[in-house]
């Protein structure tokens, strides 16, 4: 992996026109869990005029809700999640800033536009590997919704994590050109 780029995750936004889909990326920094239950508790503040938990100009979530860690270790098993479901969220959150989002799985097109429009990009990590992606994961505190248990909002520390470019913001995606090299 000593040919892919490493790139901190504070400066992903701003370099996200490096980057095509298809590029292999190793993210270090900090980025911030969330998944259905988080999302949906964001919108209700952003309703009521109130700040999220975390400071999302040029963040990046990662849909994941990881499991206990075991002895000796910051976090559990802590894959991605089918990124979709949160699509009728991610829209506002990328118009209000959000730099990128990691998961698996397609994006709808309203999203992709969303990721055009703000300069920012989807990441995907390797799904079934959440055992694999916790070995890069330095450190977890749960910073917001701890009732929610695994779908709490955790700020994570990740160094050199695997992702590829699945959307980028010049409306590259991996999904629709895969199918079309298929079909040929």
């Amino acid at each position: 992996m000593n040919d892919i780029p490493e790139i901190k995750a504070e400066e992903l936004k701003e370099k996200c026109a490096q980057f095509r889909a298809g590029d292999k990326l190793l993210l270090t920094g900090t980025v911030f869990t969330a998944r259905d239950a988080a999302h949906k508790r964001f919108m209700a503040l952003l309703d009521e005029g109130k700040e999220l938990p975390f400071e999302l100009r040029d963040a990046v979530i990662y849909y994941a809700g990881p499991t206990p860690a075991p002895e000796g270790r910051p976090i559990g098993s802590c894959g991605p999640t089918t990124s979709g479901r949160m699509d009728r969220f991610a829209s506002r959150l990328l118009d209000l800033g959000l730099g990128a989002m990691v998961g698996k799985g397609e994006r709808s097109q309203e999203v992709r536009d969303a990721i055009v429009r703000n300069k920012a990009l989807y990441l995907c990590a390797v799904g079934g590997a959440g055992a694999l992606a916790c070995n890069c994961i330095r450190s977890c505190e749960v910073i917001a919704f701890d009732d929610l248990g695994c779908e709490s909002v955790k700020r994570l520390y990740v160094e050199r994590f695997p992702l590829v470019v699945a959307d980028d913001c010049f409306g590259g995606d991996i999904f629709s050109e895969g199918r079309a090299k298929y079909k040929k």
